[in-house]
């Protein structure tokens, strides 16, 4: 069994859909659910599936532990220079000085992984945004990385010697090894997002007061006998979650409601990609040559030596934040806390 969360109004590419029925079908699949920012992949984003007796760890993939992190600074709004962040910030991605092991524990990494400095534009909602411990006066950092290297380790060796792509019966040896290294993972990832923060708040005059809210979108977790394997889509039933927009558009703090097996107990946890990767550069480079990207000539703030990476991550080729926010509400699976105004996008 399998369903699509979303509107007639949102864009859904049907390669995606087929990915989800197709894998809807493998033993012990209980139902497979995708949410607005579905899109294909090596394994769709943007999906949980709920399996009994058995996971499958290639459904989550090599990013374990993967979350969109949000952590309040002690620097207020007002004596944030923009400028002077953005040299200093330049400065640490060509003089990266970081001690990294051989999983590249500190770094963000690529593809669609970010940190974003960020502040609230607005407060939709009073009553649940002072639950949060945020001051709304400070500039906050967002976030999105996982567990690099270790994770791509894990994954390889269980395919390897497992051949978890075909799944691991619980309590089998396979099945018990794996959540070992699995935790492992998990523990690496948060450390992981931990180091960014301290690094690039360092970078800009400025210390980490407190992490708000994790919620991490690849994970296998355990409930009411239920596997639920989530792939780019965020936990509905643990607290606060930050849907990320793309680079230069907003991002929502929401509470998720309504958490059931039928909604596969998990929301978007993104924009969700609208384009290719490997056909952005030929879409965009008109609108911006690779003089506009050196020189930042765009209408965001984005740091992010890698030509091709800023083609493939702008704003266009992805889907519209507010459409799948939208979506969500619709299908009354969240409420919408307070909405989010990117300040600087930082990428390796």
């Amino acid at each position: 069994m399998y369903k699509i969360i979303y509107t007639e109004k949102s864009w859904m590419e049907s390669e995606g859909i087929e990915q989800v029925k197709k894998l809807s079908t493998l033993n012990g699949v209980v139902s497979a659910v995708g949410y607005p920012d579905l899109h294909p992949g090596k394994t769709p984003v943007g999906v949980s599936f709920i399996t009994k007796g058995i996971i499958y760890p290639h459904l989550i993939g090599n990013d374990i532990g993967c979350s969109i992190s949000l952590f309040q600074t002690s620097t207020l709004e007002k004596k944030f220079k923009i400028e002077k962040a953005m040299k200093s910030l330049e400065n640490i991605q060509l003089k990266n000085t970081l001690d990294k092991n051989e999983f590249n524990l500190g770094t963000i990494g690529g593809g669609n992984h970010f940190a974003e400095f960020t502040v609230v534009e607005e407060i939709l909602d009073n009553d649940e945004f002072n639950k949060l411990n945020l001051d709304k006066n400070k500039v906050l950092l967002l976030i999105h990385s996982g567990s690099r290297g270790l994770g791509e380790h894990i994954l390889r060796k269980y395919i390897e010697q497992y051949s978890c792509q075909n799944g691991l019966i619980e309590n089998s040896i396979g099945f018990e090894n794996y959540f070992k290294d699995y935790e492992k993972a998990v523990d690496f990832a948060k450390r992981n997002r931990e180091l960014i923060s301290e690094r690039l708040s360092s970078s800009v005059n400025s210390t980490i007061e407190h992490l708000t809210i994790e919620s991490v979108h690849n994970g296998i977790v355990l409930k009411d006998n239920y596997y639920i394997h989530r792939k780019g889509a965020s936990p509905a039933d643990n607290g606060y979650v930050v849907i990320a927009g793309s680079r230069g558009t907003n991002s929502y703090i929401v509470k998720p409601i309504n958490a059931s097996l039928s909604t596969g107990f998990s929301i978007a946890h993104g924009a969700g990609r609208k384009w290719k990767r490997s056909g952005c550069k030929e879409r965009l480079q008109n609108k911006f040559s690779k003089k506009d990207i050196k020189n930042r000539n765009f209408n965001y703030n984005l740091i992010c030596s890698d030509i091709n990476l800023a083609y493939e991550e702008a704003p266009e080729a992805y889907k519209n934040i507010d459409r799948v926010i939208q979506d969500l509400v619709s299908f009354d699976l969240i409420k919408v806390i307070a909405k989010l105004k990117p300040l600087i996008t930082f990428k390796e």
